[in-house]
């Protein structure tokens, strides 16, 4: 039996336009490396955002750069993504608050992860005046562990945070890879992958999620 269910943030519950990850690629390519969005999704989607930079420069472009390089980069994404996300409109995926409201009411436990750090993902539930125990019952972002995606670390911290002892009472849900490799990681009973964000059906399909839906609404039909 399902418990407690863990939701990525931008792509699965919230849409931010992807702003995140259009800023990522104009900084990555201010520094010289000519990277698509489409492979910036495809690349670096869930993952805590110096990783994704180090992940697409290493691998697409320079295999050798200096950590320095790296630094700046990442530097010039939090300066630019501060000022992108000043006056953008946040909202929520398709149902979303609907969908955790009846979760919540079925008597399951709902927390949000994200690769974000804590102040840019607390920004985004302003945004959308999401509160702690009415939307969600916790947050763990990445700056609150030692290891990020792929690592299970977020997930084993929402699970001693909301005193769920055993993964097999747990699901993920998220729409990138790595969030289906995270919730493997962990152990996670359920791992879902929603086709609402960064990367399509075929590209979840890769990683083998038990499910691939559209809309969290079908969730209410998933979750006993």
């Amino acid at each position: 039996m399902i418990k407690l269910l863990v939701f990525d943030m931008a792509g699965t519950t919230i849409d931010e336009q992807n702003v995140v990850y259009k800023t990522l690629q104009s900084s990555i390519n201010e520094f010289g490396y000519p990277v698509s969005l489409e492979e910036v999704l495809a690349k670096g989607a869930g993952m805590e955002k110096y990783d994704a930079i180090q992940h697409i420069v290493r691998e697409a472009f320079d295999p050798d750069v200096e950590d320095e390089k790296l630094e700046n980069i990442f530097d010039h994404f939090k300066k630019n993504l501060k000022a992108n996300y000043k006056d953008l409109k946040v909202q929520e995926q398709n149902g979303a608050y609907a969908t955790l409201h009846e979760l919540k009411k079925k008597g399951k436990l709902i927390a949000l992860n994200t690769g974000y750090n804590k102040k840019t993902a607390k920004s985004l539930l302003k945004k959308l005046e999401w509160k702690k125990g009415k939307a969600y019952h916790t947050l763990v972002t990445a700056s609150d562990v030692e290891n990020s995606r792929p690592a299970p670390d977020m997930i084993f911290k929402v699970m001693d945070k909301l005193n769920v002892k055993d993964a097999k009472e747990v699901a993920k849900i998220g729409d990138s890879c790595i969030d289906i490799i995270e919730g493997r990681n962990a152990g996670c009973a359920l791992c879902i992958g929603i086709t609402s964000g960064a990367q399509t059906r075929e590209q979840l399909s890769a990683v083998n999620p038990d499910f691939i839906i559209d809309d969290l609404s079908e969730l209410l039909n998933l979750i006993p």
